[in-house]
């Protein structure tokens, strides 16, 4: 038996007594052990971001992305155990496919992060199973109702609809910076910049491995189609952020 769990964490279908699911939480841990992603929704789009740590000087660059597209007008961000959360980005695709199948129509973003939420769920009721170690960010256009939206399924299988969203190891801080924008009267080139600008921020250069920035977006300069961002808008943004960063840690040392 574990001594973390003490017997509990031997199946995703047993509760310990005070009402937790150790597989569950184990599976969270393991997003948090992961590089940041975080999504935001400006009022031109939705916005994502993520701090992909590259494991060696040797990988190519572009190699094992964190951010997908699903369909046309969605895409998603992933943190956690990327092979899972590849699945999950597939069944995502199998859903849109058999939805535009059946009923002619781009699926809207809600219904899809409603399916993989039930998806995610499924995997924390049976023992033969584990819980997916990877949570999603789904940024999408509604095509009917012209509204553009994010959402994030947890492992727990848990979704919920967000104006900024962070997950990963910097999830807390990411969110608190967050929290001191108002992203709602940004485009989302200008808060391109300020993403970029947190994500430097809690990078630790010293702890920390190198990282690549990956950036994708569904905004009217996409023509509400999801897209990764153009990499000379990236550099822009990371040139911006770095020098910001600098500017911050001088006007510190004077005071």
């Amino acid at each position: 038996m574990s001594s973390t769990g003490a017997g509990y964490d031997l199946s995703a279908t047993t509760f310990s007594p005070d009402g937790k699911i150790f597989q569950v939480e184990y599976a969270t841990k393991a997003v948090e052990n992961s590089g940041t992603a975080m999504g935001v929704r400006c009022k031109d789009g939705v916005l994502l971001a993520v701090e992909k740590l590259l494991i060696s000087k040797m990988l190519v660059a572009g190699s094992n992305r964190r951010v997908h597209g699903v369909s046309k007008h969605v895409g998603m961000a992933v943190a956690g155990l990327s092979a899972d959360a590849r699945q999950i980005v597939y069944r995502g695709r199998d859903e849109v496919a058999g939805y535009i199948e059946n009923y002619g129509s781009q699926m809207p973003p809600s219904m899809l992060a409603d399916r993989l939420a039930q998806y995610v769920h499924y995997f924390t009721l049976h023992g033969s199973l584990r819980p997916f170690g990877a949570s999603v960010l789904v940024a999408g256009y509604d095509v009917e109702l012209k509204k553009h939206e994010l959402y994030v399924v947890e492992p727990s299988g848990v979704m919920y609809r967000y104006f900024g969203a962070a997950v990963g190891k910097g999830r807390q801080a990411a969110k608190t910076e967050m929290e001191k924008l108002k992203f709602d009267d940004m485009t989302c080139k200008e808060a391109m910049k300020q993403v970029c600008k947190i994500l430097h921020v809690l990078h630790d250069e010293a702890k920390d491995k190198p990282f690549e920035l990956e950036m994708s977006w569904v905004c009217e300069e996409s023509g509400w189609k999801y897209q990764a961002v153009p990499q000379a808008q990236v550099k822009e943004a990371e040139e911006w952020a770095k020098e910001s960063i600098e500017s911050d840690e001088m006007d510190d040392d004077e005071d």
